[in-house]
């Protein structure tokens, strides 16, 4: 993969794209997570080199994609990444979102209708505010007095423990916490938290309109994400594969149950 930037009027954004595309093949836009980054694709890039197109990006604020002012919202991103989509000539792609990767791709659909050719979500959740109660969007807009006495040496690693459950997983996430000094990893998630909160109560359709799958990890324990996939699997008649023994970042905890449900769902569509 070739490496490429965006630049915007905060900050310029770093991604990766497939060097020599492959003619007839699907595209897959690989979304990381909150204070993830690209390597947190790195087994899915490892597994699908060859057989599809690539896109992974650091989002704006995230690893490379720094300095970036912290003054977005999740349609500037789903904005930005249509203009790079278009910079690169990729068309009709199959979104990967995992956690904020997934509102980031529930966004890009919303303001680009049609564009994508399908929507894989990694232990994400919908957009769509009748899935929130009242409490819950007022806690995430105020994550900074709930995680304020929360000291640093217990923040840390809860961040690579709590949100993988193998030693892959959980090394990969304490290698993303240490690109971040305290400071900047706090204000990071405080911001990335509001900015859902205020997504959510734009009260926008955010209609899914492709082909969609759901994964969860059967022990993702950040905050309701179990509960809403339920939830929306009822509401889009859509059935959530549950990754058993995979935490937050299933597709680090269990890479080959991941890519044989993508790869089968990717299949599905030609």
């Amino acid at each position: 993969m070739r490496s490429g930037s965006f630049t915007t009027n905060l900050g310029v954004i770093r991604y990766w794209v497939t060097n020599a595309p492959l003619a007839g093949k699907p595209w897959l836009v690989l979304l990381p997570g909150l204070t993830a980054d690209h390597r947190l694709f790195a087994r899915q890039i490892k597994y699908f080199t060859g057989w599809y197109n690539l896109f992974v990006w650091d989002a704006p604020a995230h690893y490379r994609s720094r300095p970036f002012e912290l003054a977005f919202d999740l349609d500037d991103m789903a904005r930005w990444l249509g203009k790079i989509l278009d910079v690169e000539g990729i068309e009709r792609p199959v979104l990967v979102g995992q956690s904020l990767g997934g509102y980031i791709s529930q966004a890009f659909m919303d303001l680009f209708p049609g564009r994508a050719a399908g929507f894989v979500s990694i232990d994400s959740a919908p957009l769509q505010k009748r899935f929130y109660p009242d409490w819950e969007l007022a806690a995430l807009k105020r994550m900074d007095a709930i995680t304020r006495y929360i000291p640093w040496s217990v923040l840390k690693p809860w961040g690579a423990w709590g949100t993988a459950t193998t030693k892959y997983g959980r090394h990969l996430a304490y290698r993303f916490l240490e690109t971040y000094g305290e400071a900047e990893y706090r204000q990071l998630m405080v911001f990335g938290y509001g900015m859902l909160a205020r997504a959510v109560e734009k009260d926008r359709a955010y209609r899914i309109d492709c082909p969609t799958l759901l994964i969860c990890g059967q022990r993702d324990h950040a905050g309701d994400v179990r509960t809403f996939n339920r939830k929306w699997s009822r509401a889009i008649g859509c059935p959530v594969h549950w990754i058993r023994g995979a935490g937050h970042n299933s597709n680090t905890d269990r890479p080959g149950e991941i890519n044989s449900l993508i790869e089968g769902f990717v299949g599905s569509l030609q």
